[in-house]
């Protein structure tokens, strides 16, 4: 048997790496999701399916994935004779992600973010533990104005963002890129992605409505303070 017990599992055999050394695994769950869309498909079903990937931290990686993702999408449409369109994509929360986006572009058609993991790594914080053992404090002496788990951290974590999207947007025109977790549910985590151009937050379904709310407020605050500028009011002037 193989002995899959780790010292660290939160740095180790986790995510992509798991595709890599078990390829078996990402073979039936790629086959799965192509299943799952014909069937769909059939019953005159518009599923959405996209095939992300999480912990990648190299293009490699993400090639050595696709190879499977295009293999299994050949046999599959081989079988049934029509081929699904189902995007192929990453998570971006490894930093070494981040920082090397334009790379992992020419592949993935679309980002999202882990922000959870990403703020982990950016920090060298371990979630859990931070939470129940230092941050509190860190919050009550000021060295943090909030945990960077419950709203972003817009100077560090926030930059690496902006980062990964621009250089990920400049190697594929119209990359969607997004956020996956509990970030996805704050309002001041929401108003960031959206000025930071981002496409869309995920929530927990119980955080959906203060998530719709904030993405509306920070739609609005944009809209407003463009109404307010001077370019705009001249425009209107000359208009009228």
């Amino acid at each position: 048997a193989v002995d899959l017990s780790e010292v660290n599992p939160m740095m180790g055999h986790r995510g992509v790496r798991v595709g890599v050394t078990f390829p078996e695994i990402y073979e039936m769950q790629i086959r799965a999701v192509f299943e799952a869309a014909i069937s769909l498909s059939r019953k005159k079903v518009n599923a959405v399916a996209q095939i992300m990937v999480p912990q990648v931290g190299s293009a490699a990686e993400l090639l050595h994935v696709r190879a499977i993702y295009d293999r299994v999408s050949d046999e599959v449409a081989a079988k049934h004779k029509v081929r699904p369109r189902i995007s192929f994509g990453t998570m971006i929360e490894v930093v070494r992600a981040a920082l090397t986006s334009g790379e992992l572009a020419k592949t993935a058609e679309f980002f999202s973010f882990g922000t959870n993991d990403l703020t982990q790594a950016t920090f060298s914080f371990s979630r859990e533990d931070a939470e129940s053992k230092f941050l509190p404090e860190y919050i009550e002496k000021g060295l943090v104005s909030t945990s960077p788990f419950q709203s972003i951290d817009e100077a560090g974590v926030g930059e690496l963002m902006k980062a990964s999207a621009r250089d990920g947007r400049a190697e594929r025109d119209g990359l969607e890129v997004g956020i996956c977790g509990e970030h996805g549910g704050d309002p001041s985590s929401i108003v960031f992605c959206h000025n930071a151009g981002l496409d869309y937050v995920s929530a927990s379904p119980h955080r959906i409505p203060i998530a719709l709310v904030a993405a509306a407020q920070a739609a609005l605050a944009e809209d407003a303070a463009a109404k307010g500028s001077p370019a705009r009011k001249k425009r209107g002037a000359a208009q009228r």
